[in-house]
């Protein structure tokens, strides 16, 4: 097995390492996910870009999209920096009274209207395929199952679970994915229901 570092990587392809403070790396990924400030819409699709750039090293690469494409990298800055002028009047209204009522409305509020939410989909769909269902056991909540219908291991996750790229779990159960709307839940139940 040949392994190469990423900072090895780095070095090959760009040739610098940049550096960045502690914490702060982190608090401008969470200023731009909320900004939206590298979406394509934004800086353009990257990948079809790439192919585009007739470069074919970092720097022909970079003076490449900055001579084409330099009021988008502007763009994504202000969008950015503005997020973080909200993140930083946002912080100073952060207290430990304030961080008792998050950790609290999390692990109470959050934690019990998910698992009935997660148990109010499995019946709502049982009933639909007019099966039984049951709830996972710890053992197969370890998994990724949430529950079983009929004897269906299934996975529940909101919509949005679609979009983030960040959760790297390998589900190998159907996935009954929900939306919450005014008037109550959407369910995405085909996969399951067309089996």
């Amino acid at each position: 097995m040949i392994e190469i570092k990423n900072e090895e990587l780095v070095r090959e392809l760009i040739g610098e390492l940049k550096s960045f403070p502690k914490y702060t790396r982190q608090l401008i990924n969470l200023a731009n996910q909320n900004a939206q400030g590298t979406r394509p819409r934004v800086v353009g699709q990257m990948t079809e870009l790439i192919k585009e750039c007739p470069e074919k090293t970092y720097d022909g690469w970079k003076k490449w999209y900055i001579s084409k494409y330099s009021d988008r990298i502007e763009n994504a800055i202000e969008k950015i920096n503005q997020m973080v002028e909200n993140l930083k009047n946002a912080i100073e209204l952060i207290d430990k009274p304030m961080i008792q009522k998050w950790v609290e409305e999390l692990v109470f509020e959050q934690t019990f209207i998910g698992l009935r939410v997660q148990e109010a989909i499995l019946k709502k769909v049982a009933s639909v395929k007019r099966v039984s269902y049951r709830m996972a056991k710890p053992e197969e909540e370890s998994k990724g199952i949430d529950g079983f219908i009929g004897n269906t291991p299934v996975s529940i996750k909101p919509d949005t679970y679609k979009t983030k790229n960040a959760l790297r779990e390998e589900i190998k159960s159907s996935i009954l994915f929900y939306k919450k709307t005014k008037s109550g839940l959407e369910i995405d139940a085909n996969e399951l229901l067309t089996q």
